[in-house]
């Protein structure tokens, strides 16, 4: 693994980018930063009442910019949100920061079991589609945003059956 720049995850929700971008910060003793976390403290609402009560373009715009301030972070650990490469100001923003991005790709009913498991899920995180949030609503983002995330991606990692501290040795050899 290089030291120096920062890498960040990316992937659907339920894919373990929270989880295994802190593990791997702490084992590497960088500094970690979950861009929907941030979004959330600076906003003082969760997504899901970001989204109902302003609608997905703010929460939109509250994400570039957190994406822009990490973006100067120097040798640190981001998870980005599922959304945040589709925006072409964000994707932008972190091939000038030269991020290394690792994409946690996840089989569609694990990613539906995770989900379904996070009980803080249906309380802190809207639907992302009229598809009720069930696997065809997995099935719909991930044809939409699987591309972007593979092309912006310098490595990619199935965990769908790996364990958090399996994908952060994965990223130490391969990142």
């Amino acid at each position: 693994m290089t030291n120096d720049t920062s890498i960040g995850f990316i992937g659907y929700r339920g894919s373990g980018k929270t989880t295994v971008g802190q593990l791997l910060a702490q084992r590497l003793g960088r500094n970690f930063v979950d861009i929907d976390q941030q979004i959330v403290r600076q906003a003082g609402k969760t997504i899901k009442e970001i989204f109902e009560t302003a609608g997905e373009s703010a929460f939109r715009d509250l994400e570039s910019r957190c994406i822009a301030e990490v973006a100067t972070m120097e040798m640190g650990v981001i998870s980005f949100g599922g959304g945040a490469l589709d925006r072409e100001e964000n994707r932008h923003a972190i091939k000038a920061a030269h991020i290394k991005l690792v994409y946690l790709r996840c089989e569609v009913n694990e990613l539906l079991r995770r989900i379904r498991e996070d009980v803080q899920t249906a309380e802190t995180r809207p639907n992302l589609t009229t598809l009720g949030g069930g696997v065809e609503e997995i099935q719909a983002i991930l044809a939409r945003r699987e591309p972007i995330w593979q092309a912006m991606a310098m490595g990619e990692i199935d965990v769908t059956e790996q364990s958090p501290e399996q994908v952060v040795e994965w990223c130490i050899e391969n990142v």
